[in-house]
């Protein structure tokens, strides 16, 4: 069984899921904005995904679903569950980390380029992707590296881009799983006034389409190769 962490409901797995299930793996949804709860039993676990969403990881006061996560992402470490964090999720291993999350050098909305590391280029997870990938981003904050932390993709106006702690555990800053349906409902959601959605929505929407099938293959080797490492981890 794998554990998909939800934080709003607009947020969902999207290709990473359909990929998942297309190989066979229960997914169990834990949607924190219902307050869903965690399994106390670990065994059974495979895998952890958690998403991204709104919030900033600081916030508990506002957000208290966030120290129970926390709690539960420290438990998943200490029993090194492969882990698969993006935008939100990845700042979220961070702080069960001991980690802290800042702002961003610059807030990124809409593609980017990132590039992998030297570090990056031979770690298991972008075996097989180039070094320069345009990946999706919605975010203004970074996780700082925690201590024994691998930096594995960088950038100017983000140089946290991506990383891993441990043997199994992996924070994405941005975002590989989208699709169109994805820049849709986020745009509506997010911007602050139709304008600025009128405008930046259609050019996301075009470059999409323009990069959909490398954007697409890329995201299929990261998974793959994640899934090599579920399979091993649990001896699948």
């Amino acid at each position: 069984m794998i554990i998909v962490i939800k934080h709003i409901d607009i947020e969902g797995p999207e290709t990473l899921g359909a990929f998942l299930l297309d190989k066979g793996f229960e997914l169990k949804t834990v949607a924190m904005e219902n307050n869903d709860p965690f399994p106390e039993d670990l065994d059974n676990i495979e895998a952890v995904i958690c998403l991204g969403g709104p919030m900033n990881v600081y916030e508990e006061q506002k957000y208290p679903f966030l120290a129970v996560e926390d709690d539960f992402l420290r438990r998943i470490l200490q029993r090194q569950i492969p882990f698969f964090g993006l935008c939100l999720g990845s700042q979220l291993l961070a702080k069960a980390c001991g980690a802290k999350v800042v702002k961003s050098p610059a807030k990124e909305v809409g593609f980017s380029d990132v590039r992998l590391t030297a570090a990056g280029q031979e770690d298991p997870l972008f075996r097989g992707v180039p070094a320069d990938l345009r990946v999706y981003q919605w975010h203004e904050d970074m996780a700082e590296l925690p201590s024994g932390a691998v930096l594995l993709a960088t950038s100017q106006a983000c140089p946290h881009q991506a990383w891993r702690i441990g043997p199994n555990a992996y924070g994405l800053q941005f975002h590989i799983e989208i699709t169109a349906d994805s820049i849709h409902t986020w745009s509506d959601r997010y911007f602050p006034d139709a304008r600025q959605r009128d405008t930046e929505k259609p050019v996301m929407l075009d470059e999409y389409q323009r990069i959909k099938p490398e954007f697409d293959l890329t995201a299929a080797v990261v998974y793959d190769n994640f899934l090599a490492l579920i399979k091993s981890v649990n001896r699948v």
